[in-house]
């Protein structure tokens, strides 16, 4: 008969010290200059904002008499029918028009040469197209504006909104096919041979494959140029003449020339200007941020 002794292990006794540092929570070590920082740049942010919306619904002969920072007693949406009454829709549509008729296009051309340069890579001159595209991105459009006028005139373009959206358009594209290469690469080499397995052509795979699998960077390309092409000023400033062809940036600019006095009138204009690109960003800041991040990324 066999025994089995079993020997039990005197469990060891904790130090006070031990106890005492094993029952303390660990210390956060806080940052205050940061949050410091932090706050300070949320009021430099916030206060011109303020301003900017108590301000617009001020009457403009109580302007000057009352605290800048202090909200009307009585507020008026006077000034938002100035602003509206002198062909602020128009200027509206306009916007509209460059925004879309530069972004549809520049987003389908860089999704379709992202695609090529991906897939094609081992091509000599896929590789060079590619450089020239990353090129783009180190040329400003200030050294650019007395080329692109000199085109625009050359093709009898000069003050049309076309002569807008098409130097857009290739502004739009280095970036745009940059995100979504970085996108597509990470698309795995099985799903596109299992396509050609099954006799699918490279347009096939293009849309049917490669568009829903990148279809965040998609979105994220097509909000960042509406961002950047709603608030273009230069562009329009340089290639445009007529009042009616103005977009909603410059005809700001015209407005504080028109109410030069009237500040609440001008800020009014400033509120109504930027309202749809805050209702864009508010809706797409997510993807916004969470694309650009992953395709730089990655």
């Amino acid at each position: 008969m066999t025994t089995t002794l079993t020997s039990t292990r005197r469990p060891r006794k904790t130090t006070h010290r031990e106890g005492h540092h094993s029952s303390r929570p660990a210390a956060r070590r806080r940052n205050w200059a940061g949050g410091l920082a932090g706050w300070l740049w949320l009021v430099v942010v916030a206060v011109p904002l303020y301003w900017t919306l108590i301000t617009s619904f001020k009457e403009r002969s109580r302007y000057y008499a009352s605290n800048p920072l202090v909200p009307p007693g009585d507020p008026t949406l006077e000034n938002y029918r100035l602003v509206v009454e002198s062909d602020f829709l128009g200027y509206f549509v306009n916007s509209v028009v460059v925004t879309v008729g530069a972004v549809v296009p520049a987003v389908v051309f860089s999704f379709m040469a992202a695609y090529a340069i991906v897939r094609g890579w081992r091509m000599r001159f896929l590789r060079a197209v590619n450089g020239l595209f990353l090129m783009g991105l180190a040329i400003p459009l200030q050294a650019t504006v007395i080329p692109v006028y000199l085109i625009i005139i050359k093709l009898q373009l000069y003050d049309s909104l076309t002569a807008l959206i098409l130097p857009s358009i290739a502004f739009a594209i280095p970036l745009s096919v940059l995100v979504l290469a970085n996108f597509i690469r990470d698309v795995p080499k099985e799903l596109f041979d299992s396509m050609r397995v099954d006799g699918a052509t490279e347009w096939t795979t293009l849309w049917r494959l490669a568009a829903p699998l990148t279809r965040p960077a998609i979105l994220t390309v097509s909000i960042f140029n509406a961002l950047t092409i709603w608030n273009g000023f230069l562009l329009p400033l340089v290639l445009t003449q007529s009042p009616d062809r103005r977009t909603l940036p410059l005809a700001l600019w015209t407005f504080q020339g028109e109410y030069g006095v009237n500040v609440p009138a001008v800020l009014a204009a400033v509120v109504l200007t930027t309202l749809p690109v805050l209702v864009l960003y508010a809706f797409g800041r997510r993807q916004l941020l969470s694309g650009l991040t992953a395709g730089f990324s990655r």
